[in-house]
């Protein structure tokens, strides 16, 4: 057996591919080939890289001689089989390439929704690892699905207008706030306590609960700093929103106009509360398209809400629910940060019509 191919690394180079050994993203494999490669570069011939690598000299042997004549790419994947295969970019593969598109945005397997990189690499004939890097050049995700809803209010551009306009462009001394429900909230307690997160192992929580009742949190989000006002109430009838709405009036300086954006809810057009705006004539109700709850920045706090207490949360009562909700909130408004609207209009229409001229032509 002849001396080892010489392997010998500029600094940058050496400096590149430890990074790349570091990376958590890096591949296992080339990971192991970068290695070779390093311990060769300090020196060591294949048995010494064996041995401390607890692999086999000739595997050593393989990937030194890939990389004296290949440089990283000759590590980075094993030596091209064909066409098919990831090889040189033929005519042959450009017409497969073509196919893969094709099929993938055009056509379903028989037997499911959409493809995975193995039925459509055993459809067309090639490698799976083929199909994958095709449509990571594409962009492709045949697994992922996103869910929208265009809105059919006739109103739609109207309300639109008058709602982005109180974000970007508020009344002067006025107060603008977003104000929704939060309806049917669980007070789940978990059957037995879980194993709280350690090095190497997530933190635990079993799956079985026991249901302690529900809870609706009603909350008005001031646009301009942030700050929520918040209250937990038993139902999410006209009765207690029309209570929330005074206890927001309230809590709002008398000098300033009261701005309120809600949605389309039957509670929030109830007679008893038109009568009240009536006799409030600085209380304005501002309603959002329907179908169309993104744009209620209530929602985003809902979210925030939901991620961060209630989702994972143990609650022994209703009460415990209900205490620990407006904990959550009287600690948000220690450091309140408002949640800045940047999209005008004119962007937003027209992103919307070209989603309308697309489904007219589905």
């Amino acid at each position: 057996m002849g001396a080892p191919v010489s392997i010998v690394l500029q600094r940058s180079e050496r400096k590149k591919y430890e990074q790349l050994c570091r990376s958590g993203k890096t591949a296992v494999q080339l990971k192991e080939r970068l290695t070779i490669v390093l311990l060769a570069d300090d020196g060591l011939n294949n048995g010494e890289i064996a041995k401390r690598m607890s692999v086999s000299a000739h595997m050593v042997g393989r990937w030194r001689k890939r990389f004296a004549e290949h440089g990283l790419s000759g590590i980075e994947k094993n030596l091209p089989r064909g066409s098919n295969h990831g090889g040189k970019n033929t005519q042959a593969q450009a017409r497969l390439r073509k196919k893969i598109i094709e099929k993938t945005t055009t056509e379903k397997p028989p037997n499911a929704t959409h493809w995975s990189t193995r039925t459509l690499a055993k459809t067309l004939g090639t490698s799976h690892t083929f199909v994958a890097k095709v449509w990571r050049e594409c962009g492709f995700k045949p697994h992922l699905i996103n869910q929208f809803k265009i809105s059919n209010d006739p109103q739609f551009a109207e309300k639109l207008e008058d709602v982005v306009g109180l974000y970007l462009n508020p009344p002067d001394n006025a107060a603008v706030f977003c104000v929704d429900e939060k309806s049917s909230i669980q007070a789940l307690d978990r059957t037995q306590p879980g194993l709280p997160l350690k090095k190497g192992r997530a933190e635990t929580m079993i799956h079985d609960y026991k249901r302690h009742g529900t809870s609706t949190l009603f909350a008005a989000l001031d646009v301009l700093t942030g700050k929520v006002i918040g209250e937990c109430k038993q139902r999410h009838r006209h009765q207690e929103f029309l209570a929330f709405l005074k206890t927001v009036n309230k809590q709002t300086p008398k000098d300033k106009t009261l701005h309120v954006i809600v949605d389309n809810y039957a509670t929030h057009k109830h007679e008893k509360v038109k009568n009240w705006l009536k006799r409030n004539k600085r209380v304005t109700l501002h309603f959002i398209p329907t179908s169309s709850s993104w744009l209620n920045l209530a929602e985003r706090f809902f979210g925030l809400i939901t991620e961060k207490q209630i989702r994972r949360g143990v609650f022994s009562s209703v009460s415990d629910l209900e205490k620990k909700i407006m904990q959550f909130i009287e600690v948000h408004n220690e450091n309140p940060k408002p949640f800045v609207w940047t999209k005008p209009v004119d962007e937003m229409m027209a992103k919307i019509n070209r989603a309308r001229l697309a489904l007219s032509n589905v």
